[in-house]
């Protein structure tokens, strides 16, 4: 089997850490059971260019035990679990091309490698596997019945291919599925985000002033759980709506510029481009720490934080950079800051990622997406599909079950009155 993976010996932890993900993902579990059965992807090939993590392994694993011949990589160059990785070689026997802290000529190499494989399923977070496919193995697109994305920015940059009419394979949008975006964007990023956060600075959250930026799903679960740990939380926005949304939840909205001459943290969490720049960096004050929650290492103006940088020290602590830059207003003449995990996932590069509790849903929704394309049996369009409903509602089934909670049903006299419109007042 030829793998990619920093070291074959760390896989007793990683295998560890597989079974201990696995306790919390009864859904998955339940699929994994069944696939396990009947084999409904036999001989199928998938690859899967996703966070290598202990939750990813046990996305695999059922994959795998569903007959499915599956490869996978990294979507990110700082969030591989190492010691995940070679367990997944050496003990579940998938083949793995991922090295936590690749650089990016090694990170594309790994992704080549998911395409040589010849998957006729992709499974991807981000979108960089399909781009890569888009870009320099166009052939291979018609091979290809499916694929399914995992994250809001993968999710943008498919439905832009797909409005220019140059999309070439059908896309499957698991991020928007309610059973993946209201639980694992909202939930897991703002638990995760604020996990890597405090293990990366040791920050007493409580009292500080947390800028965040964007108030979608994974924006609103950050800014809940900061004011949750004491925070003062201030709401950067570009949505008329979202903006509306935060000030009604209770949040400070403000521009970016205004925020960042009293922000003690600023984390962006909106799949865009350059959200803090130069002119923010030189308004904040003295040991800002600034971090990024969204797929891609983009949100940061990084390079501009280097250019106006009088110097620079790496790792003052683990995943945090210090910046010291000049000021001309200011009577230190020099302030710090502190840039966490090079800009990248912060939840990852520090953390752990989500919790499997609420991957396991994230996870059960991609398994059986990947049934679906199969079962389907027919060509799809070259189109950004939604998750079937069906699909949403048995996973919201089983994990309520999983966790102990009944819920009510309608009577049949309920049921006739939501299909009628002759009872009015």
């Amino acid at each position: 089997m030829n793998y990619k993976i920093k070291n074959i010996k760390l896989a007793e932890g990683g295998k560890k850490r597989i079974a201990w993900a696995e306790r919390d993902m009864p859904v998955l579990n339940m699929i994994k059971e069944r696939f396990d059965k009947f084999k409904p992807l036999r001989g199928l090939r998938i690859s899967a260019c996703l966070h290598v993590t202990a939750e990813t392994a046990n996305l695999a694993r059922t994959l795998k035990a569903g007959g499915a011949n599956v490869l996978l990589c990294a979507s990110n160059p700082l969030s591989t679990q190492d010691d995940v990785a070679a367990a997944l070689v050496k003990d579940y026997k998938i083949p793995v091309f991922a090295v936590h802290g690749e650089n990016k000529k090694s990170y594309y190499a790994n992704l080549e490698h998911a395409l040589k494989h010849k998957p006729r399923i992709t499974i991807d977070d981000g979108a960089d596997l399909i781009s890569l496919l888009h870009s320099l193995y166009k052939n291979q697109a018609q091979d290809i019945i499916g694929s399914l994305e995992e994250t809001t920015t993968g999710v943008i940059r498919l439905q832009a291919l797909a409005k220019s009419g140059k999309l070439r394979i059908p896309v499957f949008a698991i991020n928007n599925a309610k059973t993946k975006y209201l639980f694992d964007n909202r939930y897991g990023t703002g638990q995760s985000t604020l996990d890597g956060i405090i293990r990366a600075t040791d920050m007493l959250i409580a009292g500080k002033n947390v800028v965040v930026a964007g108030y979608g799903w994974c924006g609103r679960g950050f800014a809940m759980r900061a004011r949750g740990m004491g925070a003062k939380v201030i709401v950067t926005e570009v949505d008329d709506i979202k903006a509306l949304e935060a000030a009604m939840d209770g949040f400070v909205v403000m521009p970016m510029r205004a925020a960042a001459k009293i922000g003690d943290l600023f984390c962006t969490l909106t799949g865009d481009i350059n959200v803090i720049r130069i002119e923010h960096f030189k308004l904040m004050p003295d040991g800002a720490v600034v971090c990024n929650s969204g797929h891609f290492d983009v949100e940061v103006d990084v390079v501009g934080l280097k250019k106006i940088a009088k110097s620079f020290k790496k790792n003052v602590r683990n995943n945090v950079d210090e910046y010291i830059i000049k000021v001309k207003s200011q009577k230190s003449k020099i302030k710090s800051i502190y840039l966490l995990g090079e800009g990248r996932l912060i939840n990852l590069a520090a953390a752990e990622g989500h919790p499997a509790s609420v991957m396991d849903m994230s996870f059960a929704t991609q398994a059986l997406t990947a049934e679906y394309v199969i079962r389907a049996k027919k060509k799809f369009n070259n189109i950004v599909y939604e998750i079937p409903e069906d699909i949403e509602n048995w996973i919201a089934k089983l994990k309520l079950k999983s966790m102990g909670i009944s819920i009510d049903k309608l009577t049949p006299e309920q049921k006739k009155y939501l299909e009628s419109w002759e009872i009015g007042t």
